[in-house]
């Protein structure tokens, strides 16, 4: 990155150097708490795609041969450089996304640095079969080897987090990458490209930058054998058709709309105090948000007064407001598209809480709960990826997992209850790949993050999002 005339100037890090788009093309990059560009970044086209999927290609064959030793140390020095640039990568990720500076350094930075360290450690740990005899005179092996270079496109509510999800991995399984963030994002992707450059030979990893268009010149080009994306479901399966015409594999994280079960034995209290910071962090943009709360009829109304009252507390802020509970929508698309969701609430339907557009520059949503939806509505169907809850009542246990069930997406839920029994009957019905007990969106670098149906497929974290980034050759002796 460089500045220019004040604004920051995103580049493009291509085969271990940062340059601009070959077109000169860019595009304006806005800070979402102000409404104002702060900078520009690429727009990267054919020439610029082949050119970072051909340094990725040359690179591949010494870095998948590199030992695992090697390939730990460089996430390690990697994750070093990112501590010590804590200021700097701030500076990039708030400038993009306007989220309050202090979430982002207590909350954010120190589990993206975590999960470099695991997949570091992870990368010495493959799993495999020990040689053995299955035939009379043949010994088989099995090996586990780098898929080949990996297109990478990432979103924009966690930038550099879903960033790193993606990369470590890869790189710990000696792949090479070519990421694609955001276009409305790309600045702590570009930033960590530049100090990864200082860890890693030329072209292990590249970041280009643009829009739609130049995802799909990177999802179609031959180099590429495996796509991995965070995005929405439309994106996931136009990225599934495009990717079967040569068969590459794919790793989707998409769409959420996570549903929350709270029994009448859950302890009301924290269930309030956690779910009115955990549905609006981040202004609800998380794909494991709790948008869905569905509450027992017998301590719905005493649940929905306490939670809206809760909500109506927890306040959007700028970036450097250490007292904000989250910050504007990403761009103002994201903004009207909250909105308008809940401009075509049907009549049976009530704001209880927050609604519409606070009188201040930027694009900042208050938090808001709405009453009374039904299963059928739009706000429940569909994801809002904004501070948007819905509140809804069951009648028992079998409605409450049908409900949660009765959406498309599958990614996370959770259940409040004192009982242990109901939890584990729970965490085995709910279609879902995640199941939290007594909170709600935790994640650890040890454990799968990655949903079903419309949620896609594959991990990311893990063991398993390691080796989903691996192939299994038989070898016979």
């Amino acid at each position: 990155m460089a500045e220019n005339t004040g604004l920051t100037t995103v580049l493009n890090h291509i085969g271990g150097k940062e340059v601009p788009a070959a077109s000169g093309i860019t595009l304006p990059l806005v800070d979402p708490a102000t409404a104002l560009p702060h900078g520009t970044a690429p727009v990267c086209g054919p020439e610029d795609v082949d050119a970072a999927c051909r340094a990725a290609r040359e690179a591949f064959p010494g870095w998948s041969a590199s030992t695992a030793a090697a390939r730990q140390t460089a996430l390690l020095r990697l994750a070093d450089a990112l501590e010590r640039e804590a200021a700097a990568v701030a500076d990039a990720e708030v400038g993009d996304t306007g989220k309050p500076r202090a979430l982002f350094l207590a909350d954010e930075l120190p589990a993206i640095v975590d999960v470099l360290r695991y997949f570091a450690g992870a990368a010495r740990n493959l799993p495999g079969v020990a040689a053995a005899e299955y035939t009379p005179g043949r010994t088989s092996i099995l090996r586990r080897e780098p898929v080949g270079v990996c297109a990478q496109i990432t979103p924009w509510n966690y930038p550099l987090m879903m960033a790193v999800w993606k990369i470590a991995p890869a790189l710990a399984a000696g792949n090479t990458v070519v990421l694609k963030p955001s276009e409305t994002t790309p600045s702590s992707a570009a930033l960590l490209a530049r100090l990864a450059a200082e860890q890693l030979p030329p072209g292990v990893l590249n970041v280009v930058c643009g829009d739609r268009d130049t995802g799909r010149l990177l999802v179609a080009h031959p180099d590429v054998r495996l796509v991995a994306v965070t995005g929405s479901v439309r994106a996931g399966q136009e990225i599934a058709a495009a990717a079967a015409a040569d068969l590459k594999r794919l790793h989707l994280e998409l769409g959420g709309n996570a549903p929350v079960l709270v029994h009448e034995d859950a302890d009301l209290d924290d269930a309030v105090e956690q779910l009115s910071y955990l549905s609006f962090y981040n202004a609800g943009q998380d794909c494991t948000a709790a948008t869905r709360i569905l509450v027992d009829r017998r301590i719905h109304d005493a649940f929905l007064d306490a939670f809206a009252r809760r909500a109506a507390e927890r306040v959007p802020g700028t970036s450097e407001d250490d007292h904000a509970d989250f910050g504007p929508l990403a761009h103002a698309g994201q903004l009207a598209a909250a909105c308008g969701v809940l401009e075509r609430l049907p009549a049976h339907a009530e704001v209880v809480a927050g609604g519409g557009v606070p009188d201040r520059p930027g694009y900042f949503h208050r938090a808001t709960v709405v009453a009374g939806a039904r299963q059928e509505d739009e706000i429940v169907r569909s994801e809002v990826f904004g501070p948007v809850v819905t509140v809804q009542p069951f009648a028992d246990e079998s409605e409450a997992l049908r409900m949660a069930n009765a959406v498309p997406q599958g990614l996370a839920a959770s259940v409040w209850t004192r009982d242990h029994d109901r939890a584990m009957r729970a965490s085995r019905a709910l279609h879902t790949g995640i199941v939290w007990v007594n909170t709600h969106g935790t994640t650890v670098s040890e454990m799968p993050h990655g949903g079903v149906r419309h949620s896609g497929y594959g991990s990311d974290l893990s063991l398993t999002g390691l080796l989903d980034y691996t192939q299994v050759k038989h070898v016979m002796l």
